[in-house]
This record gives C-alpha cells, structure tokens and sequence, in this order.
C-alpha cells in the first residue's frame, strides 16, 4: 500500500474517532445525562488533524502513541451494558485501525525508504 492511500485512511479513521468520541459523550450514551465533560477526549485527537491531513510524518507518529489511550477505554468500557459497550468496542476498533494505519503511514514515509533506498 502506497503512503498517500494510508494516509487518507487514517484521516479517515481519525476522523470517524472524533465524531464517535463526540457523539458518545454528548447525546448517544454519556456517562451523565445531559452530556459529560468527557466530550473533551476528542480534543487531543482534533489537534492531530491538521498534521494528519497534510500527511506530516511526525504527527503520525505521535498520533500512533496517543490513539493507544483511545484503545485501551474502548477495550475497558467494552463490559459496560447496551450502547456504551458497543460504542467502546466501535473506538477499541478505530483506534486499533488508525494505530495500524499510523505506524505504517510513518513506516512507508521514511526518509530512508524515499528515493529507491532498500532496508
């Protein structure tokens, strides 16, 4: 897979995160009714977009460390009953999938792997 297809998936992963934090913690299954201000997750994830979608290396690479976090509440919320489980278990999988699609955006895009260099 070429860098540019890697990264519109994961601006696209990354985009499909933010929505689902949002949309959680606001109206789907907040931790509170009304919302929570467990809508501001999706901030961290919002400062990436810019780098992402300019597809900058860097970003990538620290978007691969921080989607972790994202990963680890979908798989610990997933035991919460009805939709809150499901939408964990909707983020451990995205954020699974733009951790793949991060490190190997940033893998591909390697200075050393332009230019016809082999490792």
């Amino acid at each position: 897979m070429n860098a540019r297809t890697l990264n519109l998936a994961a601006t696209v992963l990354l985009v499909a995160l933010i929505a689902l934090c949002v949309l959680w913690e606001a109206w789907l299954a907040p931790l509170r009714p009304g919302g929570s201000w467990m809508i501001l997750k999706a901030l961290p994830l919002m400062a990436a977009f810019p780098g992402v979608l300019k597809g900058r290396r860097y970003t990538c690479q620290w978007l691969s460390m921080l989607v972790l976090l994202y990963l680890v509440e979908g798989v610990v919320r997933a035991t919460d009953a009805g939709l809150a489980g499901m939408l964990a278990v909707a983020e451990a999988v995205l954020a699974a999938l733009l951790f793949a699609c991060a490190v190997w955006y940033a893998r591909v895009s390697a200075p050393s792997r332009q230019g016809g260099a082999s490792a």
